[in-house]
């Protein structure tokens, strides 16, 4: 077995909403955020938590380097780059991505969910 070689990195942001404008804001960050995303990223993930008051969402983005990913963000990729009404919808804006390297990418893609 061979070592850990790299394979990109993937980006992860967070973010919180209240529970009864979750799908609202959803469906304002998939047109707003992740359409354009997904034009320039290698792969996107979305993923969505209802707890009993508020709603988190990730989204992870796959890119071949952080240099690409500085391409889309047009600045120091670690940068949040904030929706023009996430301040209407995010409990609070976030203040960071977390930038991971990916070392290991196997098996069979997640089936696509329903939009």
């Amino acid at each position: 077995m061979s070592g850990p070689s790299n394979k990109g990195v993937a980006r992860i942001w967070r973010g919180r909403t209240r529970r009864e404008i979750a799908d609202e804001y959803e469906r304002y960050n998939y047109e707003e955020g992740i359409r354009p995303l997904i034009e320039k990223a290698s792969a996107v993930q979305t993923f969505r938590h209802d707890g009993e008051t508020e709603t988190e969402f990730m989204t992870i983005s796959y890119w071949e380097s952080v240099e690409a990913m500085g391409a889309f963000t047009g600045t120091d990729p670690t940068a949040i780059h904030h929706l023009p009404r996430d301040a209407d919808y995010l409990v609070e804006l976030p203040s960071a991505v977390e930038i991971l390297e990916l070392r290991v990418s196997e098996g069979l893609s997640p089936p696509a969910a329903g939009r």
